[in-house]
């Protein structure tokens, strides 16, 4: 227990620090390269779980094509904007070298017809995509012209708002409520337990409105962002708080899966009392979809 509240200290340390440099320096690159780290980690993370599954030969491609796929993006975008140069190419590069990797992945089927099998190129393509592909989206939000600490805030305040709520409820609730959420891939969450993680999303998502815009008077570094001022839009902020503890629970559900097919507890061992980062980000990787989109969304509509 005091392994994983102290490895849990350093890594919202961590996260924070990272954070204030991004915001500080108004620089989108200082968060990218914790991004980075999460890719790097996480995919090596994710060849190891497969073991034998898949060759060296392909963990080396996947691991390079997964980081190159963040650097080239957010690199690309960098300079895109400092430039001044519109439209703004760097999802297409981005993309480009994804499918190369792909392609390079693909070619062992010829040039190394007897060492690649379909079966291993299936499970280099899930560790080619799981977690680069979603850690992506997590950068698109760092680099988005508007709103972009907001969605940071809301990925990384509210799945631990949500998760935090969810336990409780199952632990105080679930002998009450026993109905099991995903009982063959993960058997101690419960029903109850995930309505108790939607709660959490929405109690998270008032205190991180009312939160930023103090926060946002007292530091003027922090952008005062014009949908802070009316209370309407907290409206938008439960919604989309709920949206991403269901989201982030199903990422919880979906590695879980995966280890669970893969007959491993943990995906590494990095973070005492957590497991690997992977173990510790699953929930972040789903909750930045529907983040990124819904705020996307209000960008394109609103402004």
């Amino acid at each position: 227990m005091l392994k994983r509240l102290l490895t849990g200290t350093v890594y919202v340390l961590t996260l924070l620090a990272f954070f204030i440099l991004r915001t500080y320096f108004n620089e989108p690159l200082c968060f990218d390269l914790l991004i980075l780290f999460f890719c790097v980690v996480g995919t090596f993370e994710m060849c190891r779980a497969l073991g034998d599954r898949i060759d060296l030969v392909q963990k080396v491609i996947v691991q390079i094509f997964a980081s190159a796929v963040i650097v080239c993006y957010c690199v690309s975008d960098a300079v895109y904007k400092r430039q001044g140069l519109a439209p703004n190419y760097s999802p297409n590069l981005a993309f480009v070298v994804f499918m190369t990797g792909v392609a390079v992945l693909f070619s062992l089927l010829v040039f190394r017809h007897e060492k690649t099998s379909l079966q291993s190129l299936g499970y280099a393509m899930l560790a080619d995509i799981f977690p680069s592909v979603f850690l992506l989206v997590l950068a698109g939000v760092n680099h988005m012209p508007k709103y972009s600490e907001i969605g940071i805030l809301f990925i990384f305040v509210l799945c631990p708002f949500a998760d935090c709520f969810a336990y409780l409820f199952g632990r105080f609730l679930g002998k009450k409520f026993p109905m099991k959420m995903a009982p063959n891939v993960s058997p101690n969450k419960t029903v109850i337990g995930g309505f108790g993680g939607f709660l959490g999303g929405a109690v998270g998502a008032v205190a991180l409105f009312y939160a930023y815009y103090l926060l946002s008077v007292v530091w003027p570094v922090l952008p005062r962002e014009a949908m802070f001022e009316s209370p309407v839009n907290l409206v938008l902020f439960v919604g989309l708080g709920i949206l991403t503890a269901a989201f982030a629970e199903a990422g919880d559900l979906v590695e879980s899966a995966i280890k669970r097919r893969l007959g491993i507890k943990d995906m590494g061992k990095l973070l005492p009392g957590h497991g690997g980062i992977l173990d510790r980000i699953d929930s972040t990787l789903y909750a930045c979809l529907i983040v990124c989109f819904v705020l996307v969304l209000r960008i394109m509509i609103a402004g």
